[in-house]
């Protein structure tokens, strides 16, 4: 691949009218703009259609299409994986076979100028990298922006570029509750780098896990952690890392009542073995990763305790 890739961007919309013109200014100030803009509009109740068809008539690589399908009252929107559905109904009205790169981009995330170029530059470096992204940040209430931490390995769903091989070799994107992971574990597993870039930063203008709902959002990413068979050790951990989230305490129990309310009602999991398997062994290295980093960081810490110690002893 050269810095010449064609890129290919979808950006499934639901009710973005306040925040679609702030990813359309930016993505047409990018240093390297995408060959192709696909926005699918999923059935908006708000100016979101309207806006992006007066947006598109002003840049020139975007093109606003219509997903289809009603929304019903109370819809869950993230559970029926619409924005999965949709997203494939713009890859495959785009034909993102003919292109090298092909990305998603939410209709709230800001990006800066040079993002899609240095991408381009990494994949370009990295053969074997086949999912990318960079890191987001949200308002921290305070006039100020606040990073989403997330592990290196994971791509915001918000922000996925594809590599069109890798995208390929896991079979496109399932449309199902989890997807977003689902798609960077079978890369991983078809042999592909999957990686988040501390130098790109983006902004993520409506907070995570909140279009239903912060609680409700909270729930579906436990009921998410069932579907990918992560064990219950692992997310009782996570629990209180989510619960350091807004609401506080709440957050972490809601993820926990997900995890557990899919297990009681069974609710059908990713029934690929090998996928399980693979998943599970990830989850104990990651376990043992992290124990292991704690404990040479005490070794190291009592080592510094005692240096001035043996430096102040006498020689003999």
């Amino acid at each position: 691949m050269t810095t010449n890739a064609r890129i290919l961007l979808a950006s499934p919309v639901f009710n973005e009218a306040d925040h679609l013109e702030k990813t359309a200014r930016a993505l047409a100030a990018q240093t390297l703009p995408p060959a192709r803009w696909v926005v699918v509009d999923d059935g908006s109740s708000d100016e979101t259609l309207e806006l992006a068809r007066r947006l598109a008539s002003e840049i020139d690589f975007m093109e606003v299409i219509e997903a289809g399908g009603e929304v019903g009252p109370g819809a869950d929107n993230l559970a029926l994986a619409r924005e999965a559905r949709a997203f494939n109904i713009g890859l495959e009205h785009a034909n993102w076979r003919s292109y090298d790169l092909i990305g998603k981009l939410d209709g709230d995330v800001e990006l800066p100028p040079r993002w899609l170029a240095t991408l381009v530059e990494r994949f370009a470096e990295d053969p074997t990298l086949g999912l990318a992204g960079g890191r987001l940040v949200e308002a921290d209430g305070e006039g100020g922006w606040a990073r989403i931490e997330i592990p290196s390995y994971h791509v915001h769903g918000a922000v996925k570029l594809f590599r069109r091989e890798c995208l390929e070799a896991i079979g496109g994107i399932p449309e199902q509750l989890a997807w977003d992971t689902i798609d960077e574990t079978y890369a991983r597993m078809r042999g592909y780098e999957t990686r988040s870039f501390d130098d790109l930063v983006a902004r993520h203008h409506r907070p995570w896990g909140s279009a239903d709902g912060r609680l409700r959002g909270r729930a579906r990413h436990g009921e998410c952690a069932w579907i990918l068979h992560y064990d219950p050790f692992w997310v009782t951990l996570r629990a209180f890392k989510v619960g350091r989230s807004s609401p506080a305490v709440l957050s972490g129990l809601a993820f926990l009542w997900g995890y557990w309310r899919s297990a009681l009602r069974r609710v059908p999991r990713v029934e690929d073995p090998e996928f399980r398997a693979f998943t599970r062994r990830e989850l104990r290295e990651r376990i043992r990763s992290r124990m292991s980093f704690r404990k040479r960081t005490e070794i190291a810490q009592k080592i510094d305790a005692a240096e001035p110690l043996i430096s102040q002893r006498p020689n003999l």
